[in-house]
């Protein structure tokens, strides 16, 4: 079996230039370790669930984004904080490839 806490992923570049593949590998990670309602809208997750999720996010960020989100404590509201600064790689992206 293989232990998916050892595998990584890339952390999301403070451009943003990764975005995409970085959600996607995140819910993964999330979803994995079974903490994907941790970034849902509405979750009543637990105090713990909520770290651990932040401590995969806060692992997987670049060190500008960790300061610029230094006091958010909570992965719905990191995640989508997120969401929304790179919100206009996605619309770019979408135009590109219709």
């Amino acid at each position: 079996m293989i232990n998916l806490a050892k595998i990584e992923f890339a952390a999301l570049d403070i451009s943003g230039k990764n975005y995409l593949s970085w959600i996607l590998d995140a819910e993964i990670h999330l979803d994995a370790d079974g903490l994907g309602n941790t970034i849902k809208e509405g979750n009543a997750e637990s105090a713990q669930n909520k770290a651990k999720a932040m401590i995969l996010l806060r692992r997987h960020l670049h060190e500008g984004l960790k300061v610029e989100y230094l006091t958010v404590k909570d992965p719905l509201i990191l995640w989508n904080n997120l969401k929304e600064r790179h919100n206009i790689v996605k619309k770019v992206l979408r135009n590109i490839l219709s």
